[in-house]
Order: C-alpha cells, then structure tokens, then sequence
C-alpha cells in the first residue's frame, strides 16, 4: 500500500499543478476551435500530455520519495548480521528472477510492512519495517522480500504508470468534453469559454477520478496475486502463507495501523472496490489452491 499511496498521491499532485499552469497560460482556451467547437484533437493530445506526464514523473520520482517519506536506512555495508541476511537474501533472489540487485533498506515503523519501488526492474529499492523484522520468522521474512522482488521482476511499477497515464488521460479529456458541453448547452456560451466550462470540468475531473481509481485499485489487487504467486514459486508456498497470516494475526488486533488498512479483511463493498490489497483470507485461500 505505501508504495501505491506514495505514487498516486504524487501524480494527483502533478496532474492538478499541470492542470492549473496550462489554464493560467491559456492553453485551455485553444481548444475551441475557432472559438465555437471542441477541438477534439487538440483536446487529446492536452490531455495525453497532462495524464502520462503526471505518471511518469511521478514514476521518476518514486524512490526518492519512498527514502525520504518513510524514512529509509539504504543498506551499503551491513551493520550487523540481520543486515547481512537481508542483502543475501535479495540478492539471491533478484539473481534467480534475472533482475538487477536491488537497493535494500529498512524504516522505522512498528507495523509489519514492506515495499518495493523504482522505476525500473534493474534500479529498484526494496525496503521492510523494522516491525515486520521484530514480528516476523526468517521464513516469513524471505517470503514478504520475495513478494516485493517478485513486484520488481514483474514491472508491477511501470505497468501501473502506464495504465495510470491511460486514466489520467481519459479524466481529463472527457472532464473538458463534458465542461464544453455544459458551458454550450446550458450557459449558451457561444464563443471560446465561460466560468461554467472552468468549473465543471474541474468538478467533472475530481469525480471520473474518484471512479477511475477503481480500475487502478483494481489493477494493484491483481498484481498482488501475481507477487504472491512468484514468491511461492522462489521459497514455497507454505512461507508465503506463513507470512500472510502473520499479517492477518496482526491486522486483527485491536490497534491496527493506518497503513494496515487496505488490507481490511472485513471490509465493506464499497471500501473493498478501493482497496490497494485483496483480503487477506483470499490471498492465502488463492495459494492453497495452487499447484506448485
């Protein structure tokens, strides 16, 4: 969850300050064409620039902003013998998945958790809380780094910054189609635009992004199950299993961490079609059933 909270909340950033530059320049303006029609054209290519440049750059920017936000200790020289073993143990696995050595780190955090980003399988950073090495065994440990790696290996960060483009590029362009059509069919605007196109396309653009992050959510679930899959095919299922239950046990507990919350096995319809992580119970009911 935090790599995908540290990601899209970049882009949103990114998106909205590049939405707000090109209104000040006045670039919205061109596209009405010769002041009356959308210029549908135009209008793409606007919102292709907006919607992929927000993801990438925060793609870009996602390792930098991991290490500073979470607080990342990036192991150079193993301090101690937990350090060392962190470092076999991902480098073991990035050679036997065929990806470049990851960055490894820890940060402080009681809660079990761990992350991995980058914005290439080759240049990636792979971090634990030091909870999660305090509450874990060293199988369930290896198994948690091999779910990240498996992340890595699968290009689940930029698979997630194209389709994070494609709906940031879609938001915006229906945003200012139903902004021109509002602007024309109820304000009789005639001529370039009124306040009415400002207002509803932004309006418009808040609420498609509300609904369009369910796909990307639902993208994340997805990718989860796919890591889940790849670390039980690196260190066996039983340990994935492990591991995840260990999660469970301590997302039951009475105080929950925030960050723990995406992982609500009980939760609601609604909160579930949001979530960045499938139910615990599901994950470790979808590895039962594999054949490994």
């Amino acid at each position: 969850m935090l790599r995908i909270a540290l990601f899209l909340g970049t882009n949103i950033a990114i998106v909205a300050l590049l939405g707000i530059t090109f209104s000040l320049l006045g670039i919205d303006g061109l596209l009405a064409q010769n002041g009356v029609d959308l210029d549908l054209q135009a209008l793409l290519v606007y919102s292709l620039v907006i919607g992929f440049t927000g993801s990438f750059i925060s793609l870009a920017m996602s390792k930098f902003l991991a290490k500073k936000t979470m607080g990342v200790y990036v192991i150079d020289s193993p301090r101690n013998q937990t350090e060392r073993w962190l470092l076999q143990t991902v480098e073991r696995q990035a050679r036997q998945v065929g990806i470049g050595m990851p960055e490894v780190g820890i940060f402080d955090s009681a809660a079990p958790n761990a992350f991995a980003t980058g914005m290439n399988r080759n240049s990636a950073l792979v971090a634990v809380s030091t909870g999660l090495m305090q509450q874990m065994t060293d199988d369930e440990v290896e198994a948690v780094l091999a779910h990240e790696v498996s992340h890595v290996a699968n290009g689940d960060m930029i698979t997630m910054a194209l389709m994070q483009g494609v709906v940031n590029t879609f938001v915006v362009f229906l945003s200012r189609v139903i902004g021109h059509i509002v602007d024309r069919a109820v304000f009789k605007v005639e001529r370039g635009h009124g306040p009415a196109f400002w207002i509803v396309s932004m309006v418009a653009e808040i609420i498609l992004g509300f609904l369009a992050m369910m796909l990307v959510m639902g993208f994340s679930r997805y990718r989860e199950f796919r890591a889940d899959a790849g670390a039980a095919q690196l260190v066996g299922k039983h340990k994935m299993i492990a591991a995840l239950q260990r999660l469970q046990n301590s997302h039951e507990s009475p105080k929950m961490p925030d960050e723990m919350a995406a992982l609500a096995i009980n939760a609601g319809r609604i909160h579930a079609l949001f979530a960045s992580h499938p139910p615990l119970e599901k994950r470790i009911e979808v590895l039962r059933d594999m054949r490994i």
